[in-house]
């Protein structure tokens, strides 16, 4: 028997669910070039006359404006769905990136910040979250795989763009680098966008749709039923939308922080040279893209609440370790390792909110989620160098991260019993499994 949605005339032939997750990446490796800012910081001091905290402005405005815009801009995303989402992304994002050239130059600080924070923020935060649901619903058996997929162009995006940036600073100078990496992010985004379309209501894929019991068969242990069909105000009103706020907060807070000081702690706790610090700044782009894909993938066979054990459990080892002023290649093997935490957390968490609330308005879940992205950008720094400078030294401050890591692994144990109790509750009340309870 053929499963609902599948005949013929309702497969889309002319989508290939590989190349849906390609044009997926294509948009998160443009989006994710911000990464690549601090490469434009000395530059436009010099071209301009700018400070550094005028410069680096733009840069917080667009990841508040990044988590700010993915949370109220959902809706839009979940009713007009990908394609449309996608161009409004290119967009902004690369509209955004010119205008942050005509801000140069025409010296404008305010113009820069309004184009690159404001208009270029909100252009980051559709542009995230418009594959993901998408994504997860042409892979209803590797979640974790396919918005890993997506969500590791973002983490590598800055390795690909810094030194295209470099370049182009010393070639044509910045006002003409805004203007050409904003054609360039414009006609990205647009043609990966083209691509992007959900498949249709029903659609399985060819190892599920080609079994004889595909209709009636119970899915694969990795692919275990949703535990509900939620919109995101049905979502906003369980504990476990804020268990998973929670941790992905923490997860972030402690992440940026590190990455924000990396280069002087290594010097500094582990006695680097200023050479071997920046190699491994390099390389922790590395790990945070590989670890998007990596644990992503993992959690498909791990289950999301074990993976996120496990990256809390590594962390608290981790973070109380560096305290302890270890070895410089010790150090340097913790900080990478931390990194594939980091990329994984935010690449898990779509898949983790698939599983918990469907994919109805997924992608407006995963918007809200992403204010912990927005709040974490403002306190994980902050917290990090007002500690360092109250103690004269980053010991302290990576005890208190080993300390929220702590909180974090308990959250992940609430959620796992939650979720334990709503299946039960399902399995002996609501056989469909698509009723939730408010908040209580």
């Amino acid at each position: 028997m053929t499963a609902p949605g599948n005949t013929p005339g309702n497969v889309p032939a002319h989508r290939n669910r590989w190349l849906v997750a390609l044009s997926g990446v294509g948009v998160h490796l443009a989006i994710g070039s911000v990464y690549a800012y601090s490469v434009m910081v000395l530059p436009l001091e010099e071209a301009v006359g700018w400070e550094k905290a005028q410069v680096t402005t733009a840069f917080s405005v667009a990841i508040v404006c990044l988590g700010l815009s993915a949370a109220f801009l959902g809706t839009f995303v979940e009713r007009y769905g990908p394609r449309t989402s996608g161009l409004l992304a290119a967009a902004c994002y690369g509209g955004g990136t010119l205008g942050a050239g005509l801000a140069v130059a025409l010296d404008s600080l305010p113009l820069f910040v309004a184009s690159y924070g404001v208009l270029g923020g909100v252009g980051l935060g559709v542009g995230y979250i418009t594959p993901v649901s998408t994504l997860v619903k042409w892979f209803p058996d590797r979640r974790g795989l396919a918005t890993g997929m997506a969500i590791m162009g973002f983490g590598f995006a800055s390795m690909v763009f810094g030194p295209v940036m470099e370049r182009l600073f010393a070639a044509v100078g910045p006002a003409r680098t805004f203007w050409t990496l904003g054609v360039v992010y414009l006609l990205m985004i647009s043609f990966s966008a083209l691509y992007l379309a959900p498949p249709p209501k029903g659609w399985l894929p060819a190892s599920l749709r080609d079994r004889p019991d595909a209709a009636d068969a119970k899915p694969p242990r990795r692919m275990k039923a949703d535990l509900a069909q939620l919109t995101v105000r049905e979502a906003v009103r369980t504990r476990r939308f804020y268990f998973v706020w929670l941790m992905l907060f923490i997860n972030v807070t402690c992440g940026i922080a590190l990455i924000a000081v990396a280069s002087p702690m290594a010097q500094d706790v582990a006695g680097l040279t200023a050479g071997a610090a920046a190699a491994m700044v390099g390389f922790m782009g590395l790990c945070n893209g590989f670890g998007r894909i990596g644990w992503a993938s993992a959690s498909d066979v791990l289950g999301r609440s074990a993976t996120y054990a496990a990256f809390f459990v590594i962390q608290v080892v981790a973070f109380a370790a560096l305290a302890q002023g270890p070895p410089p290649w010790l150090f340097v093997a913790l900080v990478l390792l931390i990194l594939t935490c980091y990329g994984g957390g935010f690449a898990t968490v779509p898949a983790l909110l698939g599983d918990l609330f469907g994919t109805k308005q997924l992608g407006a879940i995963h918007g809200y989620t992403l204010t912990a992205w927005a709040a974490a950008g403002l306190v994980g720094p902050t917290v990090v160098t007002r500690v360092q400078q109250a103690t004269g030294s980053y010991a302290a401050t990576l005890y208190v991260f080993a300390g929220l890591f702590v909180v974090a692994l308990a959250a992940t144990g609430l959620l796992a019993a939650d979720i334990r109790a709503k299946r039960a509750a399902i399995a002996t009340t609501d056989p469909s499994g698509l009723a939730d309870a408010p908040l209580t």
